[in-house]
């Protein structure tokens, strides 16, 4: 039985559901921002974002480029991904998926393996909670890295 909640903002290390029901103005910015990283595997920066956009649009600021990503993120159309560095990164493929990092080069590659949501009724059994879903990510060297260093 589906209760509702599929879209999630990973802040801090913390998931929360989505509670943003604000209707937000128009904005090519960040029609443009979600486009880019709909387009995009790469799971960039909003340095990388802003850097990007930056000869499209002269006036753009990364105060807007952040502020046009958390309201994506509130939207639910994009995931904030924190795994312990410097930077955020940002992800549109906003279905439940893993992540491979790499941690040479810091690559974040999705994984195309079966998300496995039955382990969340397991959860829910053991300890009687409400799970809205399970983050896992796996950690090691990319193949680009591991072949550069052969």
């Amino acid at each position: 039985m589906d209760l509702g909640i599929r879209f999630f903002a990973i802040k801090e290390d913390f998931i929360m559901p989505i509670t943003d029901t604000k209707r937000y103005k128009r904005s090519k910015q960040r029609e443009r921002i979600l486009e880019i990283l709909k387009k995009t595997n790469t799971h960039p920066t909003a340095d990388w974002i802003y850097n990007h956009l930056k000869k499209e649009y002269p006036k753009l600021s990364l105060g807007n480029v952040y502020r046009n990503l958390n309201i994506l993120v509130n939207q639910g159309l994009v995931h904030e991904l924190s795994f312990g560095s410097t930077f955020d990164h940002y992800d549109a493929h906003t279905e439940e998926h893993y992540h491979f990092i790499c941690q040479s080069c810091g690559a974040i590659l999705d994984l195309e393996m079966p998300y496995i949501g039955a382990d969340d009724r397991k959860v829910e059994k053991m300890t009687g909670a409400k799970v809205h879903f399970h983050r896992t990510e796996f950690y090691g060297i990319c193949k680009k890295c591991l072949d550069k260093n052969q």
